[in-house]
């Protein structure tokens, strides 16, 4: 499948979907992450440790301090890495009706992460998004 660049059609077709359970964030030390796996979906190393982000069970049960409870949303269009605009369009429309959100991008989906209480607002305005962009 060839991952899509017109922004236009990624706006359609993004089929935004919400995963179950809470997400959180947190950090450990390069030695630690290698000794924990289990739970996490995503990881970013930094001069000052490791961000993990993983579900919220999962790093709770390992006894890290996490923050920022939230929800993932994947938009489950592929889209290429070189788009340009997609989720700059996105995320403003979320801040705009007062959504925090952390964007990850990785090779075939973007996943956007929104507080758990703002979960449901996030996809209706994800699929508000995709109805105006389906009737242009």
């Amino acid at each position: 499948m060839k991952p899509e660049t017109n922004l236009e059609k990624l706006l359609a077709t993004m089929e935004p979907e919400l995963h179950p359970g809470e997400f959180a964030f947190a950090t450990v030390s390069s030695a630690d992450f290698e000794e924990m796996q289990a739970g996490i979906w995503g990881w970013f190393r930094e001069p000052e440790g490791i961000t993990l982000i993983g579900e919220r069970s999962a790093l709770a049960a390992t006894g890290l301090e996490t923050t920022f409870p939230c929800r993932m949303i994947t938009l489950k269009v592929h889209s290429a890495l070189e788009a340009v605009g997609f989720l700059a369009i996105i995320t403003a429309k979320l801040a705009a009706a007062g959504i925090s959100t952390n964007a990850i991008s990785a090779y075939y989906h973007d996943h956007l992460f929104v507080p758990v209480g703002r979960a449901d607002d996030a996809m209706q305005v994800l699929q508000r998004m995709m109805a105006v962009s389906n009737k242009r």
